[in-house]
């Protein structure tokens, strides 16, 4: 097991399988030393276990949950790309979409939950920077969604 691994372990979660695709795309794209994912859900064993709007049937304190889980699957994707999380040199951008009520502006706040873990789990290679984006909604109802682009060393 990974350094990295080893802290997600520690936090008491687990890298999950790769989220299958609901689409037609892949999970993850290397190119060159940078690895970028797809936008990942908050699926849990292939389920959301919360849906809608935040602000709204979702409290912020949940989605931000939910996007420590979109931050845990969006690393899965990586490391199928690159065989092992220690070969992230850096977190380059972190891109976060808040399915949000008319009168919700915290989407900073939910993405934290994404940009923490990436900092618990990576140290400094996890700091990165960052957009927030409020959405009407997101595939399968879900109240958030993640991406995130990586520089890799090579093997």
């Amino acid at each position: 097991m990974s350094p990295a691994e080893q802290r997600i372990a520690d936090l008491g979660l687990t890298l999950p399988e790769v989220a299958a695709p609901l689409a037609a795309y892949v999970p993850a794209v290397r190119t060159g030393s940078y690895v970028y994912t797809a936008g990942q859900l908050p699926l849990v064993g292939g389920k959301l276990s919360v849906t809608g709007k935040v602000g709204a049937e979702v409290t912020a304190d949940e989605a931000k949950q939910q996007a420590r889980i979109c931050a845990l699957n969006a690393l899965a994707a990586v490391k199928s790309q690159v065989g092992h999380l220690d070969r992230v040199v850096r977190v380059v951008k972190v891109v976060g979409f808040v399915a949000s009520a008319t009168d919700f502006t915290g989407q900073p706040g939910v993405l934290n939950g994404a940009s923490e873990l990436l900092h618990e789990v990576l140290g400094d290679a996890g700091v990165h920077a960052r957009s927030a984006v409020g959405v009407s909604v997101l595939p399968l109802d879900a109240p958030v969604e993640v991406e995130i682009q990586v520089e890799v060393a090579d093997a």
